[in-house]
């Protein structure tokens, strides 16, 4: 089997701008002011409940430890979602690998429907220093 790569480009980018654009803050996120951040278009989906981007920023502010980690992927696979939803993937695999006590990477197995696999690493895209 063979990703064309027209489509492995798409989906790259599909899950880069969904791990990588600001979703708003759910009412009960913790946040260390009062900003919700988030595209404002969310306001008026088209589709009940659609939203565009993660979470992940939320943690710009916390100490990376265990809890960080699981949140980190739980806002990823959260952030992806749509792509099963939407059957371009049948499952979507988040990979978190913390290097160091200042460091987390995150990377994203997407399963298509035909069973290839797209392996995507955006080592050089996002990288989170936390304050130790």
């Amino acid at each position: 089997m063979f990703i064309r790569r027209d489509l492995k480009a798409a989906l790259t980018r599909s899950v880069l701008i969904s791990l990588f654009t600001w979703r708003r803050a759910a009412a009960d996120d913790f946040l260390g002011d009062d900003e919700r951040f988030g595209w404002w278009g969310d306001s008026f989906p088209t589709v009940a409940d659609d939203r565009i981007g993660s979470r992940l920023w939320l943690l710009r502010r916390v100490k990376l430890t265990r809890q960080t980690q699981v949140d980190a992927e739980f806002y990823a696979r959260e952030a992806l979602q749509w792509l099963i939803d939407d059957g371009h993937c049948s499952a979507i695999e988040i990979l978190s690998e913390r290097l160091d006590d200042q460091r987390l990477n995150l990377r994203t197995v997407l399963t298509l429907a035909d069973g290839e696999r797209l392996d995507i690493n955006p080592e050089h895209s996002w990288q989170v220093t936390y304050a130790v």
